[in-house]
């Protein structure tokens, strides 16, 4: 069953591709719209919000550090945060994404490219990207776990409830090499299996129940059945 399971997650989306952001053709842009989205999944908050919140941006145009900072605290608190239902955290997270990219443009002109290439290893990477405001050890997971494929020093360690996950399954991730794309798309699966699953009495409670969530897709992207 273990097999099973990682034959379909292995087709997951990532989740820069749910949002239409091409990490592998790369470039400063790109990079730049998983790094806002992944501040916004950062937040303890829903999926189907932060992904709303993403498309807000998008609508207004707000992909780039220039944007950002020339739209403002007051543009990006109401309309942006509030289209997308970012309502109890849309100061604080605005604050945020106004700050970092102030630094990103002071510390590295704008680059993400260039703080990757700047980085000595993967674990000064980690580091350069926590010293950011509000980057914890999740969001810089979030923002560098998809761009293992495509950055030779992005290469964190799975989350632990990642890793635990697959273990209950019965996924043995180190079949897969770490930094491939294959090893993305599980990854970004059982988060989706974490997280969209039911909840309350319908929740899953074995294997079987999780086999059957990612027979409908929900590990590939597809919404909660």
């Amino acid at each position: 069953m273990g097999e099973e399971l990682l034959r379909l997650l292995s087709k997951s989306r990532l989740y820069s591709e749910e949002l239409g952001i091409d990490l592998a053709e790369g470039g400063d842009p790109a990079y730049f719209r998983w790094f806002l989205a992944s501040q916004l999944f950062g937040q303890r908050i829903s999926e189907p919000i932060a992904l709303g919140t993403y498309h807000a941006f998008e609508r207004h145009g707000l992909l780039s550090p220039e944007a950002l900072l020339a739209a403002g605290w007051d543009y990006l608190v109401h309309p942006v945060m509030r289209e997308g239902g970012y309502v109890r955290y849309d100061e604080s997270k605005s604050r945020q994404l106004l700050r970092n990219a102030k630094a990103l443009l002071d510390r590295y002109g704008g680059s993400l490219q260039r703080l990757h290439d700047e980085a000595r290893d993967p674990a000064d990477l980690e580091r350069r990207l926590q010293t950011f405001y509000r980057v914890g050890p999740v969001t810089a997971n979030i923002f560098l776990r998809e761009l293992r494929p495509f950055w030779p020093k992005a290469d964190p360690e799975p989350l632990p409830r990642v890793r635990t996950l697959a273990e209950v399954l019965g996924i043995d991730l180190s079949a897969l090499p770490r930094k491939s794309l294959a090893f993305a798309r599980v990854e970004a699966g059982l988060v989706r299996l974490q997280l969209r699953h039911p909840k309350g009495r319908k929740a899953p409670r074995t294997r079987a129940d999780y086999v059957r969530l990612a027979q409908k897709g929900v590990g590939l992207g597809a919404p909660p059945p």
